[in-house]
């Protein structure tokens, strides 16, 4: 790396990107998700791979320090070029989190080839879709191999048993966190009963006012898709600019949000109004919340030790 580069690197903000590309098969049939067992064509998959390995490419290159969360449609990790291409993001000098989320439906092995200081993975599971035994060994090999991750589940009613399952069978410094099922409405006592499983979940039950309210995206977090286009989340469908032409650069800053209501995790975790940057200190990527999660911390900390439970919520 040039000393130019390095010096531009220290002096400029570091940016954090939620990447989503035009991937949008999943190998799971979920009854709640438009691309249940949707197939892309090869020359979709050529056209996702290219437009990854693009998107590789201009964050080597980048004069900022980067993060980057990946956000498919469907499931990436089942492809071996978003594999390959995470562990060799997370050797690049510039880059301090490489996060994605899946369902950990492939296998770990892959983890062996990233700097797991920098890797982090968000997990679903799918009590309907996978059998019970092979996500928990899933949970269990990751947790062996140092990496870093979570889980969580939808809240649904007919999850709930099998998320408490999981809960009792995963050591305690492993985040479980429940999403409010769309357009689902919960009782106090329902709550409660996922409160029970998830101590953050609260924030995801009701959505949170988000008009005209202060927020991180469009400033030092933007959303980015396979051609580049920037827009501050994946909420607002405004144009900042190109990622690629360095456009977007100059419409960068601090404006209020023009939706009304922000109900997605990935959303409100970067509103003001909200704690939430101290709640996931460490984690705001991957969900994994102050006290919690196996692997090592993006801010140098060490992996909790086994058996270790969570700081108090």
């Amino acid at each position: 790396m040039s000393l130019s580069l390095a010096s531009a690197r220290e002096a400029a903000r570091p940016l954090t990107i939620l990447y989503r590309g035009p991937l949008a098969s999943c190998d799971y049939d979920c009854g709640y998700c438009p691309f249940a067992k949707r197939r892309d064509s090869r020359a979709q998959l050529l056209a996702d791979r290219e437009a990854l390995a693009r998107f590789a490419h201009w964050i080597a290159a980048a004069p900022e320090r980067i993060s980057v969360l990946f956000t498919p449609w469907g499931e990436a990790l089942v492809r071996p070029w978003y594999r390959r291409t995470l562990a060799e993001l997370t050797h690049l000098p510039n880059v301090d989190r490489v996060a994605v989320q899946t369902n950990l439906g492939a296998r770990p092995s892959w983890t062996e080839a990233a700097d797991l200081r920098r890797l982090a993975l968000w997990g679903t599971y799918h009590p309907d879709q996978v059998p019970y035994e092979r996500f928990l060994g899933r949970c269990r090999e990751l947790r062996a191999r140092g990496v870093r991750f979570g889980v969580g589940v939808v809240g649904l009613p007919e999850h709930l048993a099998a998320a408490r399952r999981l809960r009792g069978d995963l050591p305690a410094e492993v985040y479980l966190w429940v999403n409010a099922a769309e357009g689902r409405t919960y009782t106090d006592a329902e709550a409660a009963a996922w409160t029970d499983l998830d101590p953050h979940f609260g924030f995801s039950r009701h959505a949170h006012v988000s008009a005209g309210a202060a927020c991180r995206t469009g400033d030092t977090v933007v959303s980015v898709d396979g051609d580049g286009v920037v827009r501050r989340c994946h909420f607002v469908p405004e144009v900042l600019g190109n990622l690629y032409d360095g456009s977007f650069r100059a419409a960068l800053g601090r404006r209020p949000c023009p939706r009304p209501l922000c109900d997605c995790h990935i959303g409100y975790v970067h509103m003001d109004a909200l704690p939430l940057y101290d709640v996931f200190a460490g984690g705001i990527l991957e969900r994994i919340p102050a006290g919690y999660g196996t692997g090592p911390r993006p801010d140098g900390g060490a992996a909790r030790p086994t058996g270790a439970g969570p700081a108090t919520a």
